[in-house]
Order: structure tokens, then sequence, then C-alpha cells
């Protein structure tokens, strides 16, 4: 529970000063889609080794 707080304290804080309304919702957008394209390939990580999948195909 304290990294995650950890983690949203450096959040709000990297956002905090900005004064250009843009570049804050850009980058607030690009850190979200950039976090959910992490949990999807986590995801399919954890679905392939749970199902059996062989990684290697010698």
């Amino acid at each position: 529970m304290d990294k995650l707080l950890l983690l949203k304290e450096i959040y709000f804080e990297a956002f905090r000063n900005w004064s250009n309304l843009f570049f804050k919702r850009y980058f607030k957008v690009f850190s979200w889609f950039c976090f959910a394209l992490l949990a999807v390939a986590i995801y399919a990580f954890v679905f392939r080794v749970t199902t059996g999948f062989s990684f290697s195909n010698l």
C-alpha cells in the first residue's frame, strides 16, 4: 500500500505546476495509455503461462 501511495504522490507531483493545459492533458493521457498497454502485456504473459504455453519452439 505504501508503494501505491508513493506512486500516486510521484504522479501528482509531476503534473502539479505545469502552466500549459494542453501539455498537462496530453501527458496524462499518454501515461494512462502506456499503463494500459503494460497491463495488456502483463495479462497476455500471465494468460500464456497459466495455459501452459511452450515458450521454446526448438
